[in-house]
């Protein structure tokens, strides 16, 4: 069977959803075709069991783009709640405030610990490495050695399942920019301050949220989608795209959960979809040094066991962060906290334990069954409950939640890019994965934002590889060019070997 439309959309998460409501507001005829046959909202949607909601990975609703939260209430103008931001650090027995307090810390560290915190990091301050490559020895340079093991080593190889001398002193550059111990004690020497601070995204005090999570976001947007007139397919995934430059039209394969085939003829295409899989499956083929790039691009998988059990008001926090490595979990969701509406029973909790790994891996390959009870000892060996206390459990598996950043994936997805830039005009990719770089939502739906002026203007007015992590966001050209920002957010990457010592 053949069908038509102006512009096929591939995935229905955040990015291709926003494109997709964008579009068809214009009088654009749209198509999104998303794989999953129940839910939208890719990663950012919400799992239903048994009445409990369960957010994938955590969603706060916060940007620094007003467009962006304007879309937001466009698309849920009644059904926000702002929830406080709390969330905490899991370490030897004992919970951290996250951001550190600097008190706090060194007094549940203990005086013998906190005198060899403090002497490690006066060490770094006196003799601190040089032009540091790493994120190991960044983080040292500016919280100590001592304190980097404790609160910085363990959880962030648990994520990225690289050892943190892999891991890029970028990542660290961003992620915790202009925090040092040494700020953080003189900030608690200091008056309060009158002048307006800037906001640091990832440490806000209070979020927006939607009463039932993150998919009630995407399934209104769907359904308004609809009401203008678009379409949805769902249960459908994209086995082939291909493309006919005589005639400037895209031929998109669907096939069905039975095995049943369909083609989708198209003028445009918006691609969300993990940028190897789209690579693989394009025609005419790709030369095969940039096929052999898409190939190269990994991803990191992760997986959430939801356990059930009566609320004893031990967890107030929308997570905590695991850095105790005697167990395998990384970070303790509590979704009541994220909103009361998560839990349908106010006498019952519902805690999501998530766990990195690689799809394959032992982790991943684990029985539901063999997760749960994992997760209970574990919970068990944190303090949070106790096994037997857990009611009830399930397991959500999300493949390809995080794009992996080694020591080439910049030039791969470079090379890439060129390749459908030149050969593919009218391919365009938005998102997380169809662009391999590791956005947030908000930044997600700002490259499909600009995407859709882009099509509407029938030429590439914004380069959407712009988009940048503080949501400043600059038109292509000269003077995006000369503005600084850089293509590729700075994320985890494995550290390239040094160069050889000329001597």
């Amino acid at each position: 069977m053949n069908k038509t439309t102006q512009v096929a959309i591939i995935g229905a998460g955040p990015a291709g959803l926003t494109a997709a409501y964008l579009l068809a507001k214009r009088q654009v005829q749209v198509t999104v075709i998303e794989a999953d046959s129940v839910y939208v909202g890719g990663i950012a949607r919400t799992v239903c069991y048994k009445n409990y909601y369960f957010d994938i990975g955590g969603h706060r609703f916060f940007s620094k783009s007003k467009a962006v939260e304007d879309f937001w209430r466009e698309i849920l103008p009644d059904d926000f709640l702002v929830r406080p931001r709390k969330s905490r650090i899991y370490y030897a027995g004992k919970f951290f405030s996250y951001p550190l307090k600097p008190f706090e810390a060194l007094l549940k560290l203990g005086l013998f610990e906190s005198i060899r915190c403090m002497l490690s990091w006066l060490k770094a301050r006196i003799s601190p490495v040089r032009n540091p490559r790493n994120f190991q020895d960044w983080v040292s340079n500016q919280f100590g050695r001592r304190l980097f093991g404790i609160f910085f080593k363990s959880y962030t190889e648990k994520v990225w399942g690289m050892d943190c001398r892999e891991i890029s002193a970028d990542w660290a550059a961003q992620r915790i920019k202009g925090v040092s111990l040494g700020a953080m004690l003189k900030n608690a020497f200091a008056f309060p301050s009158r002048k307006k601070s800037r906001v640091v995204k990832s440490l806000i005090s209070s979020f927006n949220y939607p009463r039932r999570g993150p998919g009630m976001m995407w399934e209104a947007c769907a359904n308004k989608m609809q009401a203008q007139g678009g379409k949805l397919y769902l249960g459908r995934a994209v086995v082939g795209c291909a493309y006919d430059a005589q005639a400037k039209i895209w031929r998109l394969t669907l096939r069905d959960a039975q095995g049943g085939e369909e083609i989708l003829q198209a003028d445009e295409v918006i691609s969300s979809a993990p940028l190897r899989e789209l690579a693989e499956g394009i025609t005419p083929g790709l030369p095969p040094a940039v096929r052999q790039s898409a190939g190269k691009l990994r991803y990191r998988d992760f997986l959430i066991v939801a356990l059930i059990l009566p609320d004893r008001h031990v967890l107030s926090d929308n997570w905590i962060y695991i850095h105790d490595p005697s167990v395998k979990v990384g970070r303790v969701q509590n979704f009541k906290s994220w909103s009361p509406e998560m839990v349908p029973d106010p006498a019952m909790c519902c805690y999501g334990l998530e766990y990195f790994c690689f799809e394959g891996d032992g982790l991943w390959t684990a029985s539901d069954e063999s997760l749960i009870a994992l997760a209970k000892k574990e919970l068990e060996q944190i303090g949070l409950a106790r096994a037997a206390e857990v009611t009830d459990g399930c397991v959500v598996r999300q493949k390809k939640a995080y794009p992996v950043y080694d020591d080439e994936y910049a030039l791969h997805v470079d090379r890439l890019r060129q390749e459908f830039e030149k050969n593919y005009p009218t391919l365009h990719l938005v998102g997380r994965n169809g662009m391999h770089k590791y956005n947030n939502q908000d930044h997600a739906m700002m490259t499909a934002m600009l995407c859709t002026e882009n099509i509407l203007a029938g030429r590439r007015i914004y380069d959407l590889w712009r988009v940048n992590q503080d949501a400043e966001y600059h038109e292509a050209g000269e003077a995006a060019s000369e503005s600084g920002a850089g293509g590729l957010r700075l994320v985890p990457q494995r550290v390239a070997p040094p160069a050889p010592d000329p001597k």
